[in-house]
């Protein structure tokens, strides 16, 4: 059923507006500002009660509908969680004012919109065009490939889980709170961006990824968006960033290579559920 999931999420994203209509946050944003505008209390307290209880009001919730109809009955909570566990806003939308002011050459214009559109901010041009990869490549993989790699592996459960913990990082106001959120956080992202780094070896140059990242592959303390811009752009041989349509380039190759990375996590996932 897992698969099928997987299936149907890819035809909801490119054939109907239910993202846009399930990822609605604000009853969750409403209770995190409630629990920060109380006097600071324990960080894992609020994160028990943002993270942990909608997870264990899910779990309860699939316990109680798995055993239902051979399990058909929690396809649509599956469809619905996996959906809602997706990231926020549509990346390449995001971007499309940054490509019309690069590919016109205005600076001014492309470092206003980076930092209005992408929250990218950068000192030169170079530094802007690199940042915006950067950019590129934490979207994707923490909108998609991490929230993908742990239903695949362990279910809608994790997925949520992962979901929250980035809602908290980047919209709590409280140092210690998203200190926290984003300790956990880094612990799930630990295997997935590895396992992403791989398939970009695989459906890139994997000389240049084995050089970059082999060294870094077991550092725990390595940031994941860290390991995966390296990986990222020994895999698209990306050259030094230059403007215009060259530079443009060199994020349509970024994202043709996680376009690629997606087909090769599908259809291995596909083999795996064939040889079970």
């Amino acid at each position: 059923m897992n698969f099928l999931v997987l299936l149907l999420v890819i035809w909801a994203e490119k054939f109907s507006a239910w993202r846009r209509r399930i990822q609605c946050d604000g009853f969750w944003l409403g209770q995190l500002a409630r629990i920060e505008s109380r006097s600071p209390g324990s960080p894992w307290l609020a994160l028990a009660w943002l993270v942990l209880l909608p997870g264990l009001g899910l779990a309860v919730l699939l316990a109680l509908v798995e055993p239902l109809a051979y399990g058909w009955l929690a396809l649509p909570i599956h469809l619905l969680v996996l959906i809602y566990s997706l990231g926020r806003g549509d990346v390449l939308a995001a971007l499309g004012p940054f490509r019309d002011a690069w590919r016109r050459g205005d600076e001014q214009a492309a470092m206003h919109v980076a930092e209005r559109d992408l929250g990218v901010v950068a000192g030169e041009e170079g530094e802007l065009l690199a940042q915006v990869q950067a950019y590129q490549l934490w979207q994707a993989y923490q909108g998609f490939f991490a929230v993908i790699f742990w239903y695949a592996l362990l279910g809608p459960l994790l997925a949520l889980v992962y979901r929250l913990l980035a809602l908290v990082a980047e919209n709590s106001t409280q140092a210690a709170l998203v200190e926290r959120a984003v300790q956990l956080r880094h612990a799930l992202d630990w295997l997935p961006v590895r396992v992403l780094a791989a398939s970009f070896a695989v459906v890139g140059n994997f000389a240049a990824v084995s050089r970059a990242v082999l060294h870094e592959l077991l550092n725990w303390d390595v940031p994941a968006s860290t390991l995966l811009l390296h990986a990222g752009l020994a895999a698209g041989e990306a050259t030094e960033p230059a403007a215009g349509e060259e530079g443009l380039a060199g994020l349509d190759r970024l994202w043709q290579l996680l376009v690629r990375a997606a087909v090769l996590w599908y259809a291995l996932l596909a083999i795996w559920i064939l040889l079970l």
